[in-house]
């Protein structure tokens, strides 16, 4: 079974400054398996990248992984402003 969590792991840490910061957590929607990345605010510019390409990029490769009977993934970048409108 593949671990989707470690693939997106394995693609964000080297482009992080601060990986001790950097979380994975798994949200099962109806539709969707979501992966909400938290990072250091610092790297949140590294991971989206210019005009967002690098952030597309992984999003592709990991919405294209789907085993049998199991929901697409998808990846939510979460900052700071995100955390607080959910909170509110």
């Amino acid at each position: 079974m593949l671990d989707i969590k470690a693939l997106i792991q394995t693609m964000i840490e080297p482009l992080i400054e601060f990986p001790e910061d950097f979380e994975i957590k798994v949200v099962e929607g109806e539709e969707f398996t979501e992966y909400h990345l938290h990072l250091n605010p610092e790297d949140i510019g590294r991971v989206i990248g210019r005009r967002g390409r690098v952030i597309r990029s992984i999003r592709t490769i990991v919405y294209s992984i789907r085993q049998r009977g199991q929901k697409r993934s998808k990846i939510v970048v979460q900052d700071d402003a995100t955390d607080q409108l959910e909170d509110e």
